[in-house]
């Protein structure tokens, strides 16, 4: 198993049809989390203010998936069902036919900044 060091190189490494994605969510948590740092984190990219990872994002053989913390995801529960998509206590999986709203990506972004104390 390779160890991924860096955003690109993880979305290069991705299946085809989720480097769009991958890029997407990428570019959606930079945006919202302008003063976040990139990192990867349990071989998975992610976003980290101070020291808490506030946002991070995977791709596996089948979906997607958007990983925040818990407030973030309990906070938006009913729009996140709404929508059609599937959440543990801190993840939402997507596929390619279903992806989350860039809007619902943004609000939950937040959310978990907040919940950080950032």
């Amino acid at each position: 198993m390779t160890t991924i060091t860096n955003h690109d190189t993880y979305i290069a490494t991705a299946l085809e049809p989720f480097r769009p994605s991958l890029q997407r969510l990428r570019e959606l948590l930079a945006r919202t989390l302008p003063d976040a740092e990139e990192v990867v984190a349990y071989n998975m990219p992610g976003f980290r203010i101070g020291g808490t990872v506030v946002a991070g994002y995977a791709a596996f053989s089948k979906q997607c998936g958007l990983y925040l913390l818990p407030g973030a995801i309990a906070a938006h529960a009913g729009e996140i069902a709404a929508a059609g998509l599937k959440a543990t206590k801190t993840g939402i999986t997507f596929t390619l036919r279903k992806p989350i709203p860039d809007d619902l990506v943004e609000r939950l972004a937040w959310a978990s900044c907040k919940e950080a104390g950032a």
